[in-house]
């Protein structure tokens, strides 16, 4: 019995050892960014919202964020970016100059706000007095 559980332990060891060496999302590796988005009023996620990776005026990448709002963007080639989010419904974010370095991770959380149908202008049509 005691030699069951030895090797149920090491095995368990060995397990640990290799998740911790490949990692998983979020551990930090190589050019990754990741982060949430939220509702600015809310703090709720928003799901399927596009989150859009530029370099030097060509799109690398569109991924969506998941149902609670997590995004997560693997192996970037390493340069300053911007990143535009997107959802019908809300006012699109921009987010530049967000330097991604070979080897680092990179955590990006937005809060999104909703777009207004009117959106209150200036009158075309206010006058001064001559």
């Amino acid at each position: 019995m005691k030699q069951k559980l030895f090797m149920l332990a090491i095995s368990l060891l060995g397990f640990v050892a290799v998740k911790a060496n490949n990692g998983g999302p979020g551990d930090g590796k190589k050019d990754e960014l990741n982060g949430t988005v939220v509702h600015s009023d809310t703090k709720k996620p928003l799901k399927d919202v596009s989150v859009t990776a530029v370099l030097v005026s060509k799109k690398e990448k569109i991924v969506f964020t998941e149902e609670n709002g997590t995004y997560a963007f693997d192996e970037l080639k390493p340069g300053t970016y911007k990143f535009i989010f997107e959802k019908a419904g809300f006012k699109k974010i921009t987010k530049e100059k967000v330097v991604i370095k070979t080897n680092e991770a990179f955590q990006l959380n937005i809060e999104m706000i909703t777009q207004n149908d009117f959106d209150i202008l200036p009158s075309p049509f206010h006058f001064t007095d001559f």
